[in-house]
């Protein structure tokens, strides 16, 4: 029992010894109070006048500073009534009212100086004032204090701007381009020259949205979209353009990045929000262009910019034929390249009909000179549409845009108020040619005679093998050509014969062979032609079944790596053939040398030969010959 009753002791004793403790520092703490306030009471006597305004409002002594020797100088003086002490700066006031302070950082100054016992005998010359609430911001405190604030703010701040700022940009990521146009195009069917398929396709849309009874009455599903195939500027976008204007249904215009985003996942939701937009307003067209923007889904998914795209591709997938209803909602993309759209993208359901748009033919190309002609200030009986539409076959109704615009700068440049023919001419060379290079300044006479001669076998050969119509020779250098022999088709070709297909690699052979009958030998100057020409005979011995021993076999028919491997049989036929057809290119400019040299030196006089003058020449020629042989028949007699 006894370590009971001591543990019992000493837990009473700790319990004791804690509160004699507290209750002596309790007395200790009101003692010093005690003091303190006698203390006060003995040195500062109850504050008044200036003093009292100084504890109660410090803002009358802020407005002027000055230096503490200036304080001093007014304290031994015995010109101050009253000092008011505050952890940063000491206020003071003086006998003729005037009010200033001096900036005391950490009130070092103060306790240095001012607060040290005053003497009981001595009265002090003026009242002191304690001042624990004034905080006075100074000279530079003053910026401190307001950058301390600033940098809290912002840093309160900041976390919210950043993370209201990131939640815009998704929101604007998600949403950015896909909007419907305020007003539909003011083009229509009609404005639109050529392309005669795509808007019979296009019509049947067009059709669907104005009148869709007409198609659910016969049961008849409306398409739901069309992908158009063409070229660049063959008139695309132009066509999805007419059609909005045409049916005047809602429209919305995006390309095929349209769908790419900076943050992963966000280009589904930009899938979602175009078709939840496009359901919202229908009937609505969706016009994609450059489809191919979207590429195809892989299958090796080997990173997030695939795994993205594969996700984006099956979601725009489910939005055209998925569970959720389209009616109303259109869907026309146009691309240049159709290959690189995924399959299940242009099966039916979702592209249904394919549209090749193709460049205009002949009378379309007339009827776009015309109609872009208008708009400039012309002589339009000086100009034959028909002859524009001939130089310029296989140009696209942009670049015929582009050459209409062309003239009336060449117009322009040489000082004419009127856009004429000559002017639509230099356009289309332009075009497709380049402009004049200032080449020949760097040409001495040797070469001048050699290209001369040169591009009077291109078209001597061209205008007796009727490959087309020539329309001049020229050693005028334009673009990377140091001479041209412009020879355009009377119509549009999509079907060539063989006999065709060798007059024109005969044609490309006439430069070289008009070389090396008239000097002997050949220059590099052929080397485009060769490169053309060799194209075309390996086309016709491997493609095309123009083989001299008979094999119809296509290599395009065999895998590329497979084909490489055929090439070789195919290489030596082509050769074959481009020997014959050199062969009987030599022997046509033979025959014809004197008409070549007329030409080549027409050309060094003066740069530029009509085709008309090289028909009179041949035409001379043989009329010459003819007559030389008739008159030789009777001597043979």
């Amino acid at each position: 029992m006894k370590p009971a009753k001591n543990s019992f002791f000493s837990r009473y004793g700790r319990y004791v010894t804690l509160g004699v403790t507290v209750a002596a520092f309790a007395g200790l703490v009101t003692f010093l109070h005690w003091r303190h306030e006698q203390h006060d009471a003995r040195v500062s006597p109850a504050l008044n006048g200036v003093a009292s305004q100084m504890r109660n409002d410090a803002s009358a002594w802020t407005h002027q500073e000055k230096d503490a020797s200036e304080m001093l100088r007014d304290i031994r003086e015995q010109d101050v009534t009253a000092i008011g002490v505050s952890p940063n700066a000491i206020l003071v006031s003086t006998r003729d009212g005037a009010k200033y302070f001096v900036t005391d950082h950490n009130a070092t100054f103060s306790n240095a100086l001012l607060l040290g016992d005053i003497k009981a005998d001595v009265r002090s010359p003026y009242q002191l004032a304690w001042l624990p609430d004034a905080n006075i911001r100074t000279g530079t405190s003053r910026w401190i204090d307001a950058f301390d604030k600033t940098h809290d703010a912002i840093s309160l701040l900041l976390p919210l701007l950043l993370i209201g700022g990131l939640i815009w940009l998704m929101r604007r990521e998600m949403t950015a381009g896909a909007k419907l146009l305020d007003r539909a195009p003011a083009l229509c069917f009609d404005d639109v020259i050529g392309a005669e398929e795509a808007k019979a396709a296009l019509s049947d849309i067009q059709a669907y949205l104005t009148n869709p009874k007409q198609f659910t009455d016969m049961g008849v599903r409306a398409p739901c979209g069309i992908l158009m195939v063409g070229g660049p500027g063959v008139g695309k976008t132009r066509l999805a353009q007419a059609l909005a204007g045409e049916c005047g249904a809602n429209f919305i215009s995006i390309t095929g990045s349209y769908f790419s985003a900076k943050y992963y996942g966000v280009g589904i939701q930009k899938v979602k929000h175009l078709f939840d937009l496009a359901r919202k307003n229908a009937p609505t067209v969706i016009f994609i262009d450059e489809a191919d923007g979207l590429a195809k889904r892989t299958d090796t998914g080997s990173g997030p910019v695939e795994a993205e795209s594969n996700r984006i591709i099956n979601q725009l997938l489910a939005e055209m034929d998925g569970f959720a209803s389209n009616e109303g909602v259109i869907i026309v993309a146009a691309t240049n390249h159709p290959d690189n759209l995924d399959e299940a993208l242009r099966r039916p359901g979702r592209f249904d009909r394919t549209v090749h748009v193709r460049l205009p033919d002949l009378e379309d190309r007339a009827k776009i000179f015309r109609f872009y002609a208008g708009k400039l200030t012309s002589k339009s009986d000086d100009i034959d549409f028909n002859q524009l539409a001939r130089l310029t076959t296989g140009l696209s109704p942009a670049t015929l845009a582009m050459v209409v615009n062309q003239a009336g700068l060449v117009a322009r440049k040489v000082g004419d108020d009127e856009v004429a023919s000559k002017h639509f001419v230099e356009a289309i060379k332009i075009a497709r040619i380049g402009d004049v290079s200032g080449a020949e300044r760097a040409l001495n006479e040797g070469e001048r005679t050699r290209i001369a001669v040169h591009e009077a076998g291109h078209g001597l050969v061209a205008a007796v093998l009727g490959t087309g119509v020539l329309e001049e020779v020229t050693i005028l250098p334009r673009g990377g050509a140091l001479g041209v022999a412009l020879i355009t088709k009377t119509q549009d070709k999509h079907l060539y014969r063989e006999t065709e297909m060798r007059d024109e690699i005969q044609v490309l052979l006439g430069g070289r062979n008009a070389e090396l009958l008239a000097f002997s030998e050949a220059s590099s100057g052929a080397a485009q032609d060769l490169q053309e020409a060799s194209r075309i005979s390996l086309d016709m011995v491997s493609k095309f079944g123009f083989n001299v021993d008979g094999n119809l076999f296509s290599l395009a028919a065999l895998p590329a790596q497979y084909a490489g491997l055929q090439m070789k049989t195919s290489i030596a036929h082509a050769n074959i053939l481009l020997k014959d057809l050199n062969e009987a290119c030599y022997a046509l400019l033979r025959d014809n040398e004197p008409v070549l040299r007329a030409i080549a030196e027409q050309l060094l006089e003066s740069e530029t030969v009509p085709g008309a003058t090289v028909y009179r020449l041949i035409e001379e020629h043989k009329a010459k010959k003819d007559g030389l042989h008739l008159a030789q028949k009777p001597a043979a007699a």
